[in-house]
């Protein structure tokens, strides 16, 4: 597993990509070392073609407001340079590589989106090998793990990736979400648990344990209990 991890969703004028539908946005977030870093990536895209009314129902991205947005061609170079070398977490992978590899594949010798991470994870395969035979989407996640998604009116992709972040971490691990302060504190959340668990952790510098010795009697009353034992560990005899 690479240590940079990125958190990727898109939201299109509707599906399937094989009609020619295009992406309207794409929303990233990285992790290193399952921390997630701060750094994100978030684009509004003119797809040059009408949205249907379905998406528009989804993501409230409308012809209007993307008439004026960058086309994908115009932000190819940085999306590809804030995703590269990091291995892509994505909900419904096949979804979202295959809008992005048609987008590439509109380009001169762009090739495709594996060419450019080491791995591509699906959350979605994570979340059903887990729990068989249940529903799991985004939303049902956050249920399961009691993750707050309460500002998740419309689907977006940058906060959808916010929220995988934490949905992917509790399916990995039991933890939802770890962050250090400045102190280096950590304190994190355990899977399908309401309880915490603080993590104090100790300067480098701090004294020695004091190590404080058995004393003479103290030796000698050790010694006649062993004595008692078998070299099994079992007493020979139980006083009475």
């Amino acid at each position: 597993m690479s240590e940079r991890q990125i958190i990727l969703d898109t939201e299109t004028t509707g599906m399937p990509v094989t009609e020619g539908h295009r992406l309207v946005e794409i929303g990233a977030v990285e992790m290193v070392g399952r921390r997630v870093t701060g750094r994100h990536y978030h684009v509004y895209l003119n797809p040059e073609r009408p949205v249907d009314p379905g998406a528009l129902a989804v993501h409230g991205l409308d012809d209007v407001f993307l008439s004026d947005k960058p086309k994908f061609a115009d932000v190819v170079d940085e999306f590809l340079a804030f995703i590269q070398d990091g291995e892509l977490i994505i909900h419904n992978a096949e979804f979202d590589v295959g809008f992005i590899n048609a987008e590439l594949e509109r380009l001169p010798a762009r090739g495709r989106l594996s060419d450019y991470v080491p791995n591509i994870v699906d959350s979605l395969a994570l979340a059903r090998q887990k729990h068989p035979g249940q529903r799991n989407s985004l939303d049902a996640l956050c249920r399961r793990y009691s993750i707050d998604n309460s500002a998740r009116t419309l689907h977006g992709a940058l906060l959808d990736s916010e929220i995988l972040a934490d949905v992917y971490l509790a399916i990995t691990g039991g933890q939802k979400t770890l962050s250090f302060d400045a102190d280096g504190d950590a304190s994190g959340d355990t899977d399908q648990a309401d309880t915490a668990a603080r993590i104090l952790r100790l300067p480098a510098d701090r004294p020695p344990l004091r190590v404080i010795a058995a004393d003479a009697a103290e030796a000698e009353a050790h010694a006649a209990w062993m004595e008692k034992l078998g070299t099994d560990g079992t007493p020979r005899v139980w006083p009475g």
